[in-house]
């Protein structure tokens, strides 16, 4: 045997700077976002809540990013497929399910918003609306905030890539580049804008639009989490150096229909959605950890089982919650003595 065979490879992770418990948590977020969301899909059929927004085939990317990341200090303003994100960044399966049963404890929007609407003042998760692509400016304004007050911290934003050809998305970019702000923009690219196909949305590809504004445009595999968690992180770096935005696409698939409301086989065949199963993310993630010595089936099997507990005891909760009271409809409308 020569010298260099030998010589142990070091796995990406490590190169990557995650420690084999960071690689390992990375996974579990994106079992227990596709767990939440498996079971809301079972929820919504069983007429227990009224409607769920799926992200099934977007999870691998979400908590990828989630990981390159400042959990403590960046804003977010993440789209309304991204459970694994802010599951990722501090939400509980609690605080989603309230949301699902629209409660009066739902912290998003106490039970007044569709779910998949996040918003948390203690998470930075900046309150998002049923309009697409609004978050665009939105984060293009907290990053304008962080550069004039000489914070080293990122705004980071999501969204699909039908949200790329509306007008918020290119004045957004188009000012984030004048003004090199702080700003990560991600397009997670799931090849459907509800029913239209991507051939039909796009003449080209979402990343290099950014070259008309002035700043890198990257297109990265979305269902491998560690080149998603690279590249981002590269991404937030260049940020905090004063370096400017960076526009990611992430190219994935959504498995799940648009939406509880939407039949999917009526504009996509069984195949199609058969063979992007195949590229799932999630099992890629589990047998990368087996191949490197960090996971087995029976920490699969034990780690399913403490989910559906948690789930269980999420559900639980939410359903004995109680509901918004009518007046509560008035709530934040109008401003209130002492707010003005």
């Amino acid at each position: 045997m020569n010298a260099k065979s030998s010589i142990k490879t070091q796995p990406k992770h490590e190169q990557l700077g995650l420690s084999d418990a960071e690689v390992v948590d990375m996974y579990k977020y994106m079992l227990l976002a596709r767990k939440f969301d498996e079971r809301n899909l079972l929820l919504q059929r069983a007429g227990k809540i009224n409607f769920h927004v799926s992200g099934i085939g977007q999870e691998t990317a979400q908590v990828a990013a989630a990981f390159a990341l400042d959990r403590e200090r960046d804003y977010f303003l993440p789209y309304y497929r991204d459970y694994g994100f802010v599951l990722t960044v501090g939400m509980s399966l609690k605080e989603l399910m309230l949301s699902a049963f629209a409660k009066a404890d739902d912290p998003n929007s106490g039970g007044r918003q569709m779910p998949g609407h996040f918003g948390s003042k203690r998470l930075r998760i900046v309150t998002g609306s049923s309009p697409v692509t609004t978050q665009v400016p939105h984060a293009v304004g907290i990053a304008l905030a962080a550069k004039m007050q000489k914070k080293d911290i990122v705004s980071y934003v999501t969204f699909g890539e039908g949200s790329s050809n509306q007008g918020d998305f290119h004045e957004g970019l188009n000012f984030a580049g004048v003004q090199k702000l702080p700003v990560i923009f991600m397009c997670e690219n799931n090849q459907y804008a509800i029913s239209v196909p991507i051939k039909k949305q796009l003449g080209g590809k979402v990343s290099d639009r950014a070259l008309g504004y002035g700043f890198p445009g990257i297109r990265v595999d979305g269902n491998d989490a560690l080149e998603v968690y690279r590249v981002v992180k590269e991404a937030r770096e260049r940020a905090v150096r004063g370096e400017g935005p960076t526009l990611i696409e992430a190219m994935m698939y959504r498995l799940s229909p648009h939406s509880t409301s939407d039949n999917d086989l009526a504009y996509r065949t069984k195949e199609e959605v058969d063979e992007n199963w195949r590229k799932d993310g999630i099992p890629k993630m589990k047998q990368y950890l087996v191949e490197n010595g960090l996971w087995s089936e029976e920490q699969d099997e034990a780690l399913s089982r403490e989910i559906s507990q948690q789930l269980k005891e999420a559900i639980e909760s939410a359903e004995l919650a109680p509901f918004p009271k009518p007046e509560d409809t008035l709530l934040h409308v109008y401003a209130s003595e002492g707010e003005v």
